[in-house]
């Protein structure tokens, strides 16, 4: 009796264990399901987050770019106005009145206004680019006040072109007084033209010309050098044709060597070219008596760090440009 007593607490102990465990389990799995549902959750949210601000960023840019555009068309639709405006101060140059008889004076005031406001618009883009153009709410205000400006070049517009057209009268008087301006215009032009002509001519037959241009890179013993890098000098070697209309006497040759990196190479002082000074690699001086001097050579002793690529070498005398060539130095 006592072993089936005890067999019965052995199985009942059994089952308790076994429901206990998988009430464990049970627990365990809905912890873990509870825990991985928050994770979800959170994920979600974040994700959505990242993607309204994604989104928020994406209109930022498109208002930028729409009000860069409408800034655009607000500057075409003023240089239309402004156009107006000149077209009405050449009116009343050509009648010979003063331009203020054909200027309604409330329009040069919206006009003045309107110019001092996109002044002052422009500037405030500007600033708000430089802060990044993130503020939405200023830039629609922007574009609200840009449209409003808008608005008002083209009512300007309109009302100088009813200007103009009323001050057609005015032009058919002065239209055979034009015309003699014209043709006396074109005739003094013709001159001017004609003689501009002659005097490059004349300028163009004294000027001397270089042919057969050479640029070399030598070593040490002054061979040729096909390393650039290597280089201990640098020679340009040039033809002096004949030219009998060119003055004789002694020349100054100014050459200018730039590297492919865009800097001159040398300091040899300056010389004078088309209103300016120019500094130059380097300059030799000649005797010239109108017969070709063939074989001239300047050198230019290396000091710097020379680098393959494409040099450009140019020659000058009297104030012009002699020639102008490219060398690439790739070996």
């Amino acid at each position: 009796m006592m072993n089936e007593f005890e067999e019965i607490n052995k199985s009942q102990n059994k089952k308790l264990v076994i429901v206990i465990i998988a009430l464990g389990i049970i627990l365990v799995a809905g912890i873990v399901l509870f825990v991985w549902q928050h994770q979800q959750i959170e994920k979600a949210k974040q994700e959505t987050e990242q993607l309204k601000q994604e989104n928020e960023q994406v209109k930022l840019e498109n208002e930028q770019v729409k009000l860069e555009n409408e800034q655009v068309q607000l500057d075409n639709e003023f240089q239309v106005l402004e156009d107006q405006f000149h077209a009405l101060e050449i009116q009343s140059q050509a009648i010979e009145i003063p331009k203020q008889a054909l200027k309604d004076p409330k329009i040069q005031k919206e006009y003045d206004n309107a110019k001092k406001r996109i002044e002052q618009l422009r500037k405030e883009l500007e600033d708000e680019k430089k802060k990044g153009g993130k503020n939405l709410e200023r830039i629609k205000e922007l574009q609200a006040e840009i449209n409003t400006l808008k608005d008002i070049m083209r009512e300007l517009v309109a009302r100088i072109d009813a200007l103009q057209k009323e001050n057609e009268g005015l032009k058919k008087d002065t239209t055979r007084l034009k015309a003699e301006r014209r043709v006396l215009s074109t005739q003094v032009k013709q001159v001017t033209e004609e003689k501009k002509v002659l005097e490059e001519r004349m300028v163009l037959a004294e000027k001397l010309n270089v042919t057969g241009v050479l640029f070399s890179a030598l070593n040490k013993k002054g061979k040729n050098e096909k390393k650039i890098e290597k280089a201990k000098q640098l020679k340009v070697t040039f033809t002096i044709p004949q030219n009998n209309s060119t003055p004789v006497g002694v020349k100054n040759i100014y050459l200018r060597i730039t590297s492919p990196e865009g800097s001159l190479l040398g300091n040899a002082g300056s010389f004078a070219f088309e209103g300016t000074s120019l500094q130059c690699t380097a300059r030799k001086q000649i005797e010239y008596g109108g017969e070709e001097i063939g074989g001239i050579t300047i050198f230019w002793d290396v000091n710097t760090t020379l680098t393959k690529g494409e040099y450009l070498v140019e020659l000058f005398t009297d104030g012009y440009r002699l020639t102008s060539r490219r060398f690439n130095m790739t070996k």
